[in-house]
């Protein structure tokens, strides 16, 4: 084995480094494999007369040919490090944000908080939220203005700024 390693090694890493577009690594692994065959097969190639290295060269090509098609099999891997900084939507932030404003609306009179929830939250105009409520639509928007300076206060005395 030491022989024909000796013989055989360096033009066959060449020849491989050919195949595998100068990949020096996977090079060296396909002669490693191709010398591990020779080995398993020491019986047949002491009966064989001439150069062992067309042999050598065939099982090395047919090496390589076979990594490229396990290769093309399966799927391209992927890089997973920029899914790290994609942020991911956190449902306890949303949950502790949607706890803070039923908390804050609470503090409101019923008719401030009336006419948030029909305009903000409903997505009423004020003319809709007017007859939906009854009340004139000038009292809509005078309510929805001190409403929201009352929603204000009781989120930042929460903590919830701008």
């Amino acid at each position: 084995m030491r022989a024909l390693y000796r013989e055989h090694a360096g033009p066959l890493l060449a020849y491989v480094l050919r195949l595998v577009a100068g990949d020096r690594q996977r090079a060296e692994d396909v002669v490693q494999e191709t010398l591990i065959r020779a080995w398993k097969n020491a019986g047949q190639l002491n009966r064989a007369t001439g150069s062992v290295r067309p042999w050598l060269v065939t099982v090395a090509r047919r090496i390589v040919i076979d990594g490229h098609r396990s290769r093309q099999a399966r799927p391209q891997e992927v890089d997973p490090s920029p899914l790290e900084v994609i942020p991911a939507e956190d449902e306890i932030d949303k949950a502790l944000w949607l706890m803070t404003l039923s908390d804050a609306l609470d503090d409101l009179t019923p008719a401030h908080r009336e006419v948030l929830v029909e305009t903000y939250f409903k997505g009423r105009t004020v003319n809709e939220a007017a007859r939906t409520l009854g009340i004139p639509s000038g009292t809509v928007r005078s309510r929805v203005f001190y409403a929201l300076r009352s929603m204000k206060l009781a989120l930042e005395e929460r903590g919830v700024t701008a």
